[in-house]
């Protein structure tokens, strides 16, 4: 064509092989070292930059905030009857006042009750006898009763403070509709006993730390917190975000306890009720199913037992 810079019938060559443009030292640069990996706490998305931040957080709080009001039950509790009267004040149950009828017999049981309150510093009241009638709804009073202050509870966030403070590994068992007063005595007492940082309840559809619960324990409930939340779920993931390994106890978990070598991390063992398990979305939340194997005679354990198999073996894994 005219003005074509190409002669007619000149053939045009082709590269040989596969030739690319030099790479200017590109590759060679990309193939250099980059230094030594950084630590596990420098890297952002690791559990334990999480958990270093979780504890920065945490020692914040301790040192700008107020103490906090804490959660409280709003209703008060009587404990009535010459023998439940007795057995709480032996159990360490925390009483406002000792409440005895007027011209009420005194018998072993209520010189012992007198002389308990004494030894712990519970005042002691003498009352009417219609107005235990009345505090007690008409109940079978025997002349004696004790009044149970509201129940404090702690912060979720606060069981996190605890281990951090004492330099240990978390360790918190939560409850996923356990409604038996019992039940989360004997699940505080193991709690107590095994070194976990204490034990969060639900608000609605749960045990509170009633006077029940208070007696389970064995006075267990004095020496560790129990936390109460609104939203069980959403504060399994605000432990998940401090870094913290969230484990479902269940009859059909994935992986047999005495297998679980998480048992070392820090850890949220969470506990269902004896007759559903866990929930739905509760489970889902968990980062791990873990069952306790048992012959195929027994059906299930009670939660409160479980509880304390589960915390034994992380306890025995955590020593060794």
């Amino acid at each position: 064509m005219p003005g074509s810079s190409q002669r007619k019938g000149a053939v045009r060559k082709k590269p040989r092989g596969n030739a690319t443009a030099g790479s200017g030292g590109r590759v060679r640069r990309g193939l250099e070292g980059k230094g030594p990996t950084p630590k596990a706490v420098d890297r952002v998305k690791h559990p334990a930059h999480k958990r270093a931040k979780a504890k920065e957080r945490a020692q914040e709080r301790e040192r700008t905030r107020r103490p906090a009001r804490k959660d409280t039950d709003s209703t008060v509790e009587w404990v009535y009857g010459r023998n439940p009267v007795v057995e709480a004040l032996r159990a360490g149950v925390p009483a406002a006042a000792l409440h005895v009828a007027e011209g009420t017999e005194r018998d072993a049981r209520l010189r012992e009750a007198l002389l308990l309150a004494a030894e712990r510093g519970i005042s002691v009241l003498e009352v009417p006898r219609t107005e235990l009638d009345r505090v007690t709804a008409g109940g079978s009073h025997q002349g004696l009763a004790i009044q149970i202050p509201p129940y404090e509870y702690a912060h979720p966030d606060d069981l996190l403070t605890l281990a951090y403070n004492a330099g240990q590994v978390p360790l918190i068992v939560a409850l996923d509709g356990v409604t038996d007063p019992r039940n989360l005595g004997a699940i505080t007492r193991s709690a107590a006993a095994f070194g976990a940082h204490g034990v969060v309840v639900p608000e609605r559809r749960a045990a509170s730390m009633s006077a029940s619960a208070w007696k389970t324990s064995a006075g267990a409930a004095a020496r560790i917190p129990v936390a109460r939340v609104t939203n069980l779920n959403r504060a399994l993931k605000s432990y998940k975000d401090a870094g913290l390994l969230v484990i479902g106890l269940d009859m059909d978990g994935e992986v047999d306890l005495p297998e679980l070598e998480a048992a070392t991390e820090p850890v949220v063992l969470v506990v269902g009720s004896e007759g559903k398990g866990l929930a739905r979305l509760v489970r889902e939340n968990c980062d791990l199913i873990v069952s306790i194997p048992m012959t195929s005679a027994t059906e299930s354990l009670n939660a409160g037992i479980a509880t304390g198999v589960a915390l034994y073996e992380i306890s025995r894994r955590r020593a060794s």
